[in-house]
């Protein structure tokens, strides 16, 4: 008899945890040979503790677990993975925007065979710049990436014990959970759903957040940011080789003199800006080679229910 961990990060979401529940438990629960729901409260400063723990009451298949402060939701995760026991476990958002029937497709994917199962958004309803920049995002991904990542992107997901065991043991700082669990590359399956609005509650998932990933998912996962100074810092330096040489050639042809403090102070700006950009990149590699020589653990559990 095989057991399902449902895997739930919350973060200020004490107004949806019941709602959820009661979705799961008439959508899935049921139907599964044997589970566990492990919340893992990240330091929310509303009631959420306390609903997590009205809903244990209900249910001892609740495992609640609450960190000591907020880590984020890739550190949420790792915490909720490193404390369930079931066979495989599923990601579950507490917003109530992916159908919970869906667990039990991806339930019966991993039972034919797939060790990662991928919950890709066919559609998604959101606002148009949401949609617009968050399309740009995922086919950056896939062209310097991985093409594992689904076209519509990925936040859901399903992965074995055996996956489980290997994206603790990578134990990454400042990454993207998600192209963990692609990069690892054991055998997958990708099942498409339509992503609903938001039930009820206020979205966390702010401007500061997304660009964080955005830049996590590039430069752990890739060399890009490096080989683009390199080739900004090769394009500059011609642009001014060639505009030293006009420079030169026209005082000798034409006479015309070597002025232009504008010009040249244009020319310094652009310049500097444009190290500066460069030093800022190498730092964000700096900073993540120092965090991950400081072996600070991603999370830190304050408390555990069982």
């Amino acid at each position: 008899m095989s057991k399902l961990s449902i895997i739930v990060p919350v973060y200020y979401n004490s107004d949806t945890l019941k709602m959820l529940y009661d979705d799961l438990k008439e959508k899935v629960l049921g139907r599964l040979e044997d589970y566990e729901i492990v919340m893992v409260d990240d330091g929310s400063g509303d009631d959420s503790w306390n609903v997590i723990n009205e809903i244990k009451a209900i249910d001892p298949k609740v495992v609640a677990v609450k960190l000591s402060r907020n880590f984020g939701e890739h550190s949420a995760l790792l915490a909720g993975f490193s404390v369930c026991t079931g066979d495989c476990a599923v990601t579950k958002q507490a917003d109530l925007q992916e159908d919970s029937a869906l667990i039990l497709q991806m339930y019966d994917s991993w039972k034919s065979g797939n060790k990662v199962v991928l919950a890709a958004r066919e559609t998604r309803k959101d606002s148009f710049f949401t949609k617009l920049f968050a399309g740009m995002y995922y086919k950056l991904v896939r062209r310097y990436i991985t093409q594992g990542m689904p076209e519509g992107g990925c936040d859901c997901y399903l992965i074995d014990r055996q996956v489980i065991g290997t994206i603790l043991d990578m134990d990454e700082l400042n990454s993207s959970l998600t192209l963990q669990v692609i990069w690892v590359g054991y055998k997958s399956d990708v099942i498409y759903f339509d992503r609903q609005e938001r039930k009820a509650g206020k979205g966390r998932w702010t401007f500061a957040k997304k660009f964080k990933l955005v830049l996590d998912s590039f430069v752990s996962f890739s060399y890009i940011p490096v080989r683009l100074m390199w080739i900004a810092g090769f394009l500059f330096f011609i642009f001014s080789l060639v505009m030293g040489i006009s420079v030169i050639v026209e005082y000798f042809t034409a006479g015309t003199p070597i002025a232009g403090w504008s010009s040249l102070m244009c020319v310094l700006l652009l310049s500097a800006g444009l190290i500066l950009w460069m030093l800022g990149m190498l730092g964000e590699y700096v900073w993540r080679a120092f965090d991950a020589a400081r072996n600070r653990r991603p999370f830190i559990i304050d408390e555990i229910r069982k």
